[in-house]
């Protein structure tokens, strides 16, 4: 048997019927602008106020929030792990029981940021997922969180909370925005209004779904689309100055920046391999060969 003790969680339910929703954050340990939303929701959402429940989780990896790092002391990345596994590592059996968190709800929102190393545009995403009817759901939620990026991607993707909801046929969404070793008090507030907007959505509150401008709504199914650490990666070692900011626009063959070395007298400069808009930078200004640099949503190769 596990011997890893329950996911820390509240559970807050309505005075009225209704479905049940899942929040998540903290699936990384250094991602705490998730954290902090979750935990001005819990003061927000009002019995009286809603229909269903509401489970939520500010911090589901405590191991690797406990070591100021993305994964915890097996190195396992969460994001990578679902389903997990009962009687495996300390990632597996965090992954294996929000697993089973997943299949009792109705619908998931799962909260992350650029963690430590990097910081993110905001956006929420869902797969492309076979059934019509899941999918539209999944639009709808996206579309409501109010993020001026919506990105439908592959649903082919494993290890993911969201593949562990596709296989439950339960509708999911996730959302990026800050990250960089900070708590954006902006990005917490607007994840709080997000996750209310969505439950406004499903018919879970009464108030209105305010109309927000969507400023790029992409869907790509083709393979890998969604990974975000797969394009613009340091070809070389060294101190990485971006030469871009978030959600500007480039040309495929523009400057990303430059890596040089110590001394500053070699110096690499970075090209985009993709046109479109930039929804992630890396902070940190030290990289390793092949880690990545910047995300670019591209706006040149969308599929529906």
């Amino acid at each position: 048997m596990s011997s890893l003790p329950p996911i820390e969680s509240t559970v807050i339910t309505g005075q009225q019927p209704g479905p049940h929703l899942l929040i998540l954050g903290g699936v990384h340990g250094d991602e705490y602008e998730p954290m902090a939303a979750i935990r001005k929701l819990i003061t927000l959402i009002k019995p009286a106020e809603f229909s269903g429940k509401v489970t939520l989780v500010p911090v589901l990896n405590q191991p690797a929030y406990e070591r100021c790092q993305r994964c915890g002391p097996d190195e396992l990345d969460l994001a990578r792990t679902f389903p997990g596994a009962l009687d495996g590592s300390i990632t597996e059996q965090i992954a294996h029981q929000a697993t089973q968190l997943i299949q009792s709800a109705d619908y998931l929102i799962d909260l992350h940021t650029g963690g430590v190393i990097s910081d993110l545009a905001p956006f929420s995403g869902y797969c492309l997922h076979s059934d019509p009817a899941i999918l539209e759901t999944q639009r709808t939620m996206a579309r409501a969180f109010g993020l001026p990026v919506v990105w439908g991607t592959t649903a082919t993707l494993e290890g993911r909370s969201l593949s562990a909801a596709r296989d439950a046929n339960v509708p999911a969404i996730y959302a990026e925005w800050g990250g960089g070793s900070q708590c954006n008090a902006t990005a917490v507030s607007g994840y709080a209004s997000g996750c209310l907007q969505v439950m406004s959505a499903l018919g879970m509150r009464n108030e209105p779904v305010p109309e927000q401008p969507i400023q790029y709504e992409i869907e790509d199914n083709r393979d890998q689309s969604g990974h975000l650490q797969l394009h613009n990666s340091a070809p070389v070692s060294g101190f990485f100055e971006p030469a871009i900011q978030l959600m500007d626009t480039v040309q495929a063959g523009d400057t990303l920046g430059t890596i040089c070395s110590p001394l500053g007298d070699e110096v690499t400069s970075i090209k985009a391999s993709q046109t479109g808009v930039v929804l992630g930078i890396r902070t940190l200004p030290y990289v390793k060969q092949n880690e990545w640099l910047v995300v670019i949503l591209e706006t040149d190769h969308s599929a529906s």
